[in-house]
């Protein structure tokens, strides 16, 4: 199978209103994007890091991305506990989660543990095409949406045709 010849039987739409020209990611529950949240998973202070999603919807997010990518974290075991933590929480799970990782393995413990539809940050080809066809069928058998980067085993596609 080529990446062409992907079926996509319902795809998932994103609605977006006049109202709202933008959707609003936030980002503040990323260890690699929030030295805060870092320190607060760091220390396993799961209930502050909670405040910080809490914190993230009440401002205004539509969508909440989650990173445990750190070299000192168990990052499926932070993933897992911190999704299962949120999905206890009707005011922050009412929002999308996207999951965010640069590692496969945390990217579906993430999928494992959220409710409705997820949206993965992401998958590309640098791994080669057929890592790639893996993911993707596995990400349509969970129901999640993906960013796909536009990187193959060269790197950045630097071309329309690339």
């Amino acid at each position: 199978m080529s990446i062409n010849e992907i079926d996509i039987e319902q795809p998932i739409h994103v609605v977006a209103k006049a109202s709202a020209n933008f959707i609003n990611v936030g980002e503040r529950t990323n260890v690699t994007g929030s030295a805060m949240f870092k320190r607060l998973i760091l220390d396993d202070d799961y209930e502050k890091a909670l405040d910080v999603a809490r914190q993230q919807v009440e401002n205004g997010a539509q969508i909440i991305d989650i990173n445990m990518d750190e070299a000192m974290l168990d990052s499926e075991a932070a993933m897992t506990r911190f999704l299962n933590l949120i999905a206890s929480e009707p005011d922050i799970s009412r929002v999308p989660i996207m999951i965010d990782s640069s590692k496969w393995t945390v990217i579906e413990a993430g999928l494992k543990c959220v409710q409705g539809k997820a949206i993965v940050n992401s998958i590309s080809l640098k791994e080669g095409e057929e890592n790639f066809l893996y993911q993707a069928k596995l990400l349509k058998r969970y129901g999640a949406a993906t960013v796909v980067m536009a990187f193959d085993e060269k790197g950045q596609a630097d071309t329309e045709d690339r």
